[in-house]
């Protein structure tokens, strides 16, 4: 397949997930995180941090 036609296969199974598709399903697992920290921040024990808080923990 040519760079051209890799685009256009693209290009029309993008527009096909965007326009026609159903919107997939958020597995369980997803919902029990949320469910988790919904709770949390409901009972007041909600971790919030900065920009730079969060940089400092994920930077080496």
């Amino acid at each position: 397949m040519s760079r051209d036609e890799q685009l256009l296969a693209m290009e029309m199974l993008w527009d096909e997930l965007c326009h026609h598709g159903q919107e997939p399903e958020s597995p369980q697992w997803h919902k029990d995180i949320l469910d988790k920290r919904q709770a949390r921040i409901a009972e007041g024990n909600a971790e919030y941090l900065t920009i730079e808080d969060l940089k400092n923990r994920i930077r080496p």
